[in-house]
């Protein structure tokens, strides 16, 4: 019994990018079948994942990227150089309301997909902690700067969100793998399962909300959504490879920059662009593309990752 819900639990897991066109387009042309779960679930749903990573981490897991700070310096760089101009070029290219996604650090799902792609699990989580911190300075003056509008951030509230979505279940994982470290190495095999199972319901719910939004949205808002990640997720990974990160840190990297807090931009664009509706739907089209693409990436990683640890 355990041996197959281990091969299920794989199988999900090298299937996900399935998985998630089949709960995108369910959720899509069928609402009903997720707009009955609030927005507010993801939160939470996103803790229990983040809690399974922490169990597959230990504190000395994070001394290589605490002794050599540069991972996180360029991929920091990377986060806040490369999203905002890219977004400011398909802003004049394509569509406005991209801007305010490419000013938003990276989100927490990043962090699950580098998980599921094998790659540094610790880098990410550092990085995403850092541009979250650093965002309530930078997205702001970077929105500003591009286009000459003001915003206001939330400091506390994106505080407690990390907290919250990131730091408390990673630190409550550690500890669960520090003081009951028999029980979770039977649980360990079957996390990416559940974190697959997470990620596929989180799109659902996101889609399900903003149906109407992405079906009306126009196809050159889907073509700077798209080209906006996927340049992201190739530049992210070709800038670490420049500065000789890694083959696992380079993945990190590429995924963090690529993966954006799209759902504090449709949030930002709600409150702040009221006089163009159209600036939210960026954000939600984000919140599905950036899942799925991520999910094409880390089966490219995971595989990467397989073929040298076979080779190795």
């Amino acid at each position: 019994m355990k041996n197959n819900l281990i091969q299920i639990s794989a199988w999900i897991a090298a299937h996900i990018t399935l998985i998630v066109v089949l709960v995108t387009a369910v959720a899509l042309f069928f609402p009903t079948s997720f707009n009955w779960i609030s927005t507010s679930a993801i939160t939470p749903m996103l803790g229990v994942v983040m809690f399974g990573m922490g169990l597959t981490l230990r504190p000395s897991d994070f001394k290589p990227v605490l002794q050599h700070p540069k991972d996180i310096l360029v991929g920091e760089l990377a986060q806040f150089l490369i999203m905002p101009s890219l977004a400011w070029l398909l802003c004049r290219l394509l569509a406005l309301g991209v801007v305010l996604v490419g000013c938003c650090p990276g989100g927490t799902a990043s962090n699950v997909i580098c998980y599921l792609a094998k790659g540094d699990v610790a880098l990410s989580v550092a990085m995403t902690g850092v541009s979250t911190l650093l965002a309530p300075l930078l997205t702001p003056a970077l929105v500003w700067l591009l286009v000459g509008e003001s915003v206001n951030v939330d400091i506390a509230g994106m505080f407690l969100s990390i907290v919250q979505v990131v730091i408390l279940p990673i630190v409550l994982g550690f500890a669960a793998n520090h003081y009951f470290n028999w029980t979770t190495r039977r649980i360990v095999p079957l996390l990416p399962m559940i974190s697959t199972l997470a990620i596929a319901f989180i799109i659902g719910i996101i889609v399900a909300h903003n149906a109407a939004s992405i079906l009306a949205c126009s196809l050159i808002v889907a073509v700077a959504v798209i080209l906006h990640n996927v340049l992201g997720l190739t530049l992210g990974y070709g800038l670490a490879a420049l500065t000789g990160s890694e083959p696992s840190k380079r993945s990190a990297i590429a995924i963090e920059v690529g993966m954006q807090n799209s759902g504090l931009a449709t949030s930002l664009a709600t409150t702040h662009f009221a006089l163009f509706p159209l600036a939210a739907v960026p954000g939600a089209m984000f919140s599905v593309w950036h899942n799925f693409s991520g999910s094409i990436a880390a089966q490219i990683f995971r595989k990467q990752a397989e073929r040298k640890q076979e080779k190795g």
